[in-house]
């Protein structure tokens, strides 16, 4: 039985260690905006933060990140308001949707780790996370807006 930190809270799953995590994140603890998109860690649609770090969550298990820190969708900023959060509504990125709590996670660790991201470090950033609506351009807009409202954000700090 795993002891998982998720969004700052703490977690027993009852679910046996090598179940997949993003199972855990759904089924046992009913956070559903992580998403199953292809169920082998080439999609996106299922990443989450552990320590801060971008990963699939349907290809590590619950057992192998016992005690780590996790954040989900619902954990980056309850009220929606981090800037890539932001970003994506101004840019109007989704369609469909399924794919977006993924694609702002990746975007959110990238900006993390490089917060002036180019054009084509952001186009690396997010490769692997696919968007069948392919909105492509959109979400290269949002994560460069994302980018100016955090330099914005740290100037008036």
């Amino acid at each position: 039985m795993p002891n998982l930190t998720i969004n700052g809270q703490s977690y027993f799953a009852d679910a046996p260690p090598d179940t997949p995590l993003l199972w855990v994140i759904r089924e046992d603890l009913r956070l559903t905006g992580t998403k199953y998109g292809c169920g082998i860690g080439l999609c996106g649609s299922c990443t989450v933060h552990i320590g801060g770090m971008a990963v699939r969550s349907c290809s590590i298990t619950g057992g192998e990140v016992d005690g780590a820190s996790i954040t989900t969708i619902e954990g980056l900023n309850p009220s929606s308001a981090h800037p890539v959060q932001q970003a994506w509504i101004e840019h109007q990125v989704p369609q469909c949707g399924y794919c977006q709590s993924g694609q702002i996670m990746q975007a959110a660790a990238l900006l993390a780790v490089n917060p002036s991201p180019s054009e084509q470090q952001i186009v690396e950033g997010m490769n692997g996370n696919l968007c069948r609506c392919a909105t492509y351009s959109r979400i290269v807009g949002a994560v460069k807006r994302a980018a100016e409202i955090m330099k914005e954000g740290a100037s008036h700090a």
